[in-house]
Parts: structure tokens; sequence; C-alpha cells
């Protein structure tokens, strides 16, 4: 995923879907807007689930050149011919997916709110790192990633950031300046026409 002059669109799929629906859900959405990159994001540790999901996702995902990431499972994203691996371990498990993978590959990584995490995770080779939640909520501990982060990243930081979790329209909009992708995936989910709930959640960046 290179640098964008705008924010691009990063999907995450919910963490459960039926898998006899969910990829023309996801090909509606990917015929509507353009889309830099999905990701396979199901909570499931059942291996067969996982590679069937991918399997579905990879066709209607490369069919339209988009690339498709899984979370965490490395070996799967290497055995199943996908783009790439989304961490949740901050820089952890950097060099040793980028071990796994090759060069070529995406490997990205969650840091959530720590500036350092984020830094660190360059240094082992990170393509990109994300933060969020970017406003509060319920879930977790309740701390999210400020503006300040995202603007003092994109000042000092090459490497691209991802802003993901709680977005809505005016989060868009304050940090399309400071972030160079938008992880969108339980915000239009839930509607009965995702591709439109997108639509709508990013009207500030047409």
């Amino acid at each position: 995923m290179d640098m964008p002059e705008q924010p691009q669109l990063y999907l995450i799929t919910p963490p459960e879907f039926e898998l006899g629906t969910f990829p023309d859900v996801l090909a509606s959405v990917l015929d509507t807007h353009p889309i830099a990159c999905v990701r396979l994001d199901l909570s499931t540790r059942d291996e067969d689930r996982v590679a069937r999901a991918a399997d579905a996702l990879r066709e209607v995902s490369h069919t339209r050149d988009i690339a498709l990431v899984v979370t965490d499972h490395s070996l799967l994203a290497h055995q199943l011919g996908l783009d790439g691996v989304h961490l949740v371990d901050a820089a952890r498990s950097v060099r040793e997916a980028r071990k796994t993978l090759g060069d070529d590959a995406i490997v990205g990584t969650f840091c959530g709110t720590s500036r350092h995490d984020g830094m660190t995770a360059g240094e082992a080779g990170a393509d990109y790192v994300s933060f969020g939640p970017v406003q509060a909520s319920k879930l977790g501990d309740g701390r999210f990633a400020e503006q300040d982060l995202f603007e003092w990243w994109s000042e000092m930081i090459e490497v691209p950031v991802v802003a993901e979790g709680a977005l809505d329209e005016t989060k868009v909009a304050q940090l399309a300046p400071f972030t160079d992708f938008f992880g969108i995936g339980s915000e239009i989910w839930a509607s009965e026409d995702p591709a439109a709930a997108l639509a709508d959640l990013i009207a500030s960046l047409s």
C-alpha cells in the first residue's frame, strides 16, 4: 500500500459472517468505492473456516486488483497466496512475519494508542501501523488515539498510518489531513446497505 495524497480506504471484515452471502456484499462495496486493501478479520481460530473465507474473499478482491491481508495468521497468508498479514501485537511479530512472507508482502500492525509501539513497529519493518480507536467508547479500557498522535505521526514519520475504530463522519473529516488510510469495518457492516453507509461516512473526502 503506497502512501496516498489523500486518505484511502481499508476495509475490515466483520469478526463473523455468512460465507454464502458476505462475498457478494463485499463485492458490492468494492464495486462502488475505491478500496486500497481488505483485511480478513475473523474472530475464529478454526483453520478451515479462516482458509475457506480467505479463498472466497481472495477471489472477490483479486478480481478487482485489491490486496487482501489476514489478521495474524502469517503461515496461512503464505499458504493461501494472500497479500500479507495484519498483526495485533504491535512490533512483536513484525520481523517473524516478514521472514515468513518475504519482502514483497504487506506486513502491518495495530499499535493501539502507543506512539512508542508505532515507532518500534516501523523500525522493525512494518509497511504500516494502525492506531485506534479514534474516540472514546465503552470498549476496552476507554483509551483512544487522539488527533495529535496522527498529526505528529504524519509530520515526523514516513511509515503510512491507518486510523481505525469508532470512526464517524466528524472524525473522518478531522483526521483526513493526518492519516494515510481509514480502516473501516463495524461502522458499515450492520447497515442494510454497507456501500451507502460507507458513502455517508466518507462524504467529507469527496
